[in-house]
């Protein structure tokens, strides 16, 4: 007798690398308990300090939430499928602000688009309403390319696009929407110009200001549909509460490594992000794209199905992922899909609400949008070096102290500091008996944030004399040895 549970891509470095393992049957909070007891290191990220399954953490039996079921209780029995899903993110209901009585299609957008119109489903009426709608894509990265190029060719009449970003080389590995003719413009001109050349009968408007509290409500009024494509966690609760406030429907698309997700939310219709992941994970629990990798076609899927998401909610027809989430596991290309309910205790959509309003998302994140700064968690203050001053230190050598990468092993083969000790981040702990706690540790990553947070576990861990080199290896590229390959 034994069930299986299913380990999704950010925990599977705590389970051996396993995608799936298995257990006794029984209730879910004793196969949890017996599965953080095998894996120790997964008790963190799926259990408070007091024992309670973190609110981020979602546990499925087949397709149903277990908190809609009896919570921990839930019975488990033989053969069952548990699944462990972390945050990363009827018919449909038409949109009444999209009209089709004030358009026309011209002759020439008849030819551009006679492949829809001779599709019942969408035909003139659905042509019409998409002209007349509008869109708005938060992010010009790997979601919001796809997602862009097809909203255009499809005909939607205005796409908004906010984006703050430049395009540089590591972007076009996905990002295609981008190309080596914009290295160095910014995403918004660079996917202004691949939208109109696709179809130049649409209005492109770019925002370059960055999402905030103070802007949302604003911004998404004009629009009939909002698209995430954010890849941080304050801007992702931030689209959410707005949508919710504004009543918008929500497309959400999320990316990790092999895996994505996808959804609708849509408050008047179904449950919200919050009714999903009522919090977010604290800061660097769940790495970035940035830190931990996307193959390069992923989020081309999933952007497509984002985008397929909006034109059915603006035709009105179809069954949108409203109380839906959609799991997309490239490596063995399989879909699966899990309900979602709405939280009558929801703070934003919920039976009582208690949030009317947007709030500091940073704040309630408990980090920055641009990365979590060496020093932020637990009120411990890290100094930094730069990569001039380690320069110098190392020219000197280093007078004794110790130079560690907290990168990962793949990451250090691509590039690293010949005169670094490489101690992986989730490794540090068995790497403590190898470090002196009267040593000065000079702490260095891709960027800076994974540095920063290993600088501050290891004062936590007694060591007094930690510096974060700020801007790690892409730092040294930039400043001090240019030849030096980046990623």
């Amino acid at each position: 007798m034994s069930i299986t549970i299913r380990i999704p891509t950010p925990l599977r470095p705590y389970v051996g690398g396993n995608k799936q393992v298995s257990a006794e049957p029984g209730t879910v909070e004793g196969v949890l308990s017996v599965l953080v007891t095998t894996y120790p290191d997964l008790q963190r990220h799926l259990f408070t300090e007091q024992g309670k399954l973190r609110s981020f953490v979602n546990v499925y039996l087949g397709d149903e939430d277990v908190r809609y079921l009896q919570g921990p209780a839930t019975p488990v029995p033989d053969g069952a499928m548990l699944s462990i899903v972390p945050s990363v993110a009827g018919g449909a209901p038409a949109l009444q602000t999209v009209k089709t009585g004030e358009v026309s299609l011209s002759n020439a957008e008849i030819r551009r688009y006679s492949r829809h119109l001779i599709m019942p489903e969408v035909g003139m009426r659905g042509q019409k309403r998409l002209k007349n709608s509008s869109v708005l894509l938060v992010g010009a990265g790997g979601l919001g390319s796809p997602a862009a190029m097809y909203l255009a060719a499809a005909g939607v009449g205005r796409i908004g696009i906010m984006d703050f970003d430049v395009v540089d080389e590591s972007n076009l590995q996905r990002q295609i929407i981008h190309g080596m003719s914009t290295l160095g413009k910014t995403k918004l001109e660079s996917a202004k110009l691949r939208m109109l050349d696709i179809n130049p009968g649409i209005q492109v408007d770019t925002y370059t200001e960055p999402l905030t509290s103070e802007n949302a409500l604003r911004l998404f009024a004009e629009y009939d549909v909002i698209a995430d494509g954010t890849d941080n966690f304050p801007t992702r609760y931030l689209v959410n509460d707005a949508c919710v406030l504004l009543g918008k429907p929500n497309v959400y698309g999320s990316i990790f490594r092999f895996e994505g997700q996808a959804s609708v939310f849509w408050a008047e219709h179904g449950p919200c992000y919050r009714c999903l992941y009522p919090e977010p994970p604290p800061p660097g629990l769940v790495p970035s794209c940035a830190e931990g990798g996307v193959l390069g076609v992923l989020p081309g899927v999933i952007g497509v199905i984002q985008a397929t998401e909006v034109v059915k909610l603006l035709i009105g027809e179809g069954e949108p992922l409203i109380g839906r989430l959609l799991l997309y596991d490239a490596l063995d290309m399989k879909f699966r899909e899990l309900k979602l309910r709405k939280d009558p205790t929801c703070p934003i959509c919920g039976e009582h609400r208690t949030l009317d309003h947007l709030i500091d998302y940073e704040a309630f994140c408990g980090s920055s949008i641009h990365g979590v700064a060496a020093g932020d968690a637990n009120g411990l203050a890290v100094d930094e070096i730069t990569v001039r001053d380690l320069d110098q230190r190392l020219k000197d050598g280093l007078n004794g102290a110790t130079l560690i990468d907290v990168r990962e092993p793949h990451e250090w083969e691509i590039v690293h500091l010949d005169a670094a000790k490489l101690m992986p981040r989730l490794d540090l702990p068995s790497h403590l008996g190898e470090l002196s706690q009267t040593d000065e540790l000079l702490v260095m990553c891709r960027s800076g944030v994974r540095s920063g947070q290993a600088a501050v576990f290891l004062k936590q861990m007694g060591f007094k004399r930690v510096k974060n080199v700020r801007g790690g290896i892409l730092a040294w590229a930039r400043e001090i040895d240019p030849e030096m390959p980046t990623y």
